[in-house]
């Protein structure tokens, strides 16, 4: 495909991530924006109510049993969009984990992503998950779109919550439009670019599309009374302090455009399609770890973001989520692992919405492409056709949570080592090791504990194994040296592993110990890891 062929692909794209707290709503804000690009014909939500289905990008059974999202996935779907140029758009939306626990899967989503909606709560506002990973994306310039959810709740005013988002994080919310109805009265919007009000129709369940009636302000003023006015007076104060749209400002990270909306009632849905069409970047080019650019025209190349197992009982592979930065991908075409310097073939490659799988035979930047059974990549890696690239690794999280792992029955043993080395390799948990424990008992390092629930789970049901997690005593973790090792080894309170992408880290039972071992050995090395707001 020509340069220009493929340029006019990446126009088209849009790619995504939403960020929350968990129970902002984000599961079902994913399967209302999949209903309404018509990939699904109803809606779904974890723990539903009336007969709704579990929500299809949530398939491990930890997800449906607790609510949550645990795993990574990514849809794309089309969309006709009212500014879409007259050719429909191409939506990549990255599913992420909402828990903290799982805080480190979503960062790596974030390498992958041109784009990020925020998603809040009405009545809670910015809770902390939702501030961490902001600082994430506005430490990688992921610009960010404000979408305040759960407005057929009770909760904060429109000017109460946009006071918040300013001062706690500086970022500046420019209304797209304002909400008639106050928290739990939703009505419908105010559009303050046309100045129109859009009527919602609450549909059965919330399980389909709520159809929308558009009102000319006079006759929006006559339907609505007070609640319209009110609306319109805030629109008016917005203007008034300069929290207008202004589509730089929003991409150098200092303003977010800002929409409100009931994902479980599919209010405001539409309109934040039509948002990410119209504001969010299309795909861009990146830098090699050598400073090469690597435009989106030039030679295909890609980044894996993440490594997945154990997605269905049928289908007992691995898959590798790749997102493309460059070039046109073809199904069965060779390219070189980075990492290694081998070559690899793309034989099998799919798209995955939920459990369903389709086979994918041509993609663009910006797209993600999973590819099965691909053992010998990792998060981070790199793929690509001549011209050489290597793309910067993506780091790992300090780790504050320690536990051994050890399988119950000795005839499991090589399952256990297996499937531990899998998991591994996926980024589901850090694992440790030093001679004195062995790979009998590895030990495991995470973000947050029910990382520890994943792996004992994953290990029952995918690989027959069971397992005790022993917790230990230790708080944080250092990055050192083999020539500091063995000073730290012989510390108390202070174990020395290797981790499986060759770092060593010193393990310590809390910070006072971490204090006196710096007075006391300056000499040694001890370097902070690498944090989500790093």
């Amino acid at each position: 495909m020509s340069s220009e062929a493929i340029a006019r692909e990446v126009k088209r794209r849009r790619t995504f991530a939403i960020i929350s707290h968990p129970d902002a709503g984000k599961s079902t804000m994913t399967e209302a924006l999949a209903l309404h690009a018509r990939m699904i014909s109803e809606a779904g939500a974890v723990h539903g109510k009336g007969g709704r289905r579990s929500t299809v990008s949530d398939w491990m059974e930890m997800e449906k049993a607790r609510g949550i999202s645990v795993s990574s996935t990514a849809l794309q779907f089309s969309y006709d969009a009212v500014h879409s140029g007259g050719e429909p758009s191409v939506i990549n939306l990255v599913d992420t984990p909402g828990h903290a626990d799982f805080s480190e899967d979503t960062y790596r989503v974030l390498t992958a992503v041109d784009a990020a909606v925020m998603l809040i709560d009405a009545a809670k506002g910015l809770e902390p998950q939702t501030l961490k990973l902001f600082q994430v994306c506005r430490h990688r310039g992921i610009p960010v779109i404000t979408v305040v959810n759960k407005w057929d709740r009770p909760g904060q005013t429109p000017l109460e919550l946009i006071d918040e988002i300013t001062e706690r994080i500086g970022l500046i919310p420019t209304p797209l439009y304002v909400p008639v109805g106050i928290a739990g009265d939703f009505r419908g919007l105010l559009d303050r670019r046309t100045g129109e009000y859009i009527h919602f129709e609450r549909t059965a369940g919330g399980a389909k599309i709520a159809p929308e009636e558009l009102v000319d302000a006079d006759a929006a003023a006559d339907r609505e009374g007070d609640a319209w006015t009110a609306a319109t007076e805030e629109s008016e104060l917005l203007s008034e302090l300069g929290q207008d749209h202004d589509q730089e400002m929003f991409l150098a990270g200092q303003t977010s455009p800002m929409i409100f909306t009931s994902a479980m009632l599919n209010f405001g849905v539409r309109q934040l399609l039509e948002a990410l069409v119209e504001f969010a970047p299309a795909p861009a080019g990146r830098t090699g770890i050598d400073g090469t650019e690597r435009a989106v025209t030039d030679p295909f190349s890609a980044v894996v973001f993440k490594v997945q197992a154990g997605m269905d009982s049928s289908h007992r592979d691995r898959l590798a989520y790749m997102r493309i930065v460059s070039g046109e991908f073809e199904r069965g075409m060779v390219v070189t692992h980075a990492q290694t310097g081998k070559p690899f073939a793309t034989k099998y490659a799919q798209a995955v919405f939920g459990r369903d799988r389709s086979t994918v035979d041509t993609a663009y930047p910006g797209d993600v492409v999973g590819l099965v059974n691909a053992m010998a990549l990792a998060p981070g890696d790199t793929l690509y056709i001549e011209p050489k690239v290597q793309y910067p690794p993506i780091p790992s999280f300090a780790p504050e949570h320690f536990s051994a792992l050890r399988v119950t029955t000795a005839d499991k043993y090589k399952q256990f080592r297996k499937a531990i080395d899998q998991l591994d390799a996926e980024g589901v948990v850090q694992v440790l090791r030093n001679d004195l424990r062995g790979d009998a008992s590895p030990v495991l390092a995470a973000v947050g504990p029910m990382q520890f629930e994943v792996v004992t789970a994953r290990l029952k049901a995918e690989f027959n194994v069971d397992t005790v997690i022993e917790p230990l005593g230790y708080s944080l973790a250092r990055r050192t040296d083999e020539e500091s090792a063995p000073e730290l080894s012989r510390q108390r309170g202070v174990e020395v592993f290797h981790r499986s992408d060759g770092a060593i880290l010193a393990l310590f039972s809390d910070k006072w110990r971490l204090q006196f071992i710096e007075k006391e050995h300056s000499e040694l090395t001890l370097e902070p890891l690498v944090a989500a707001a790093d």
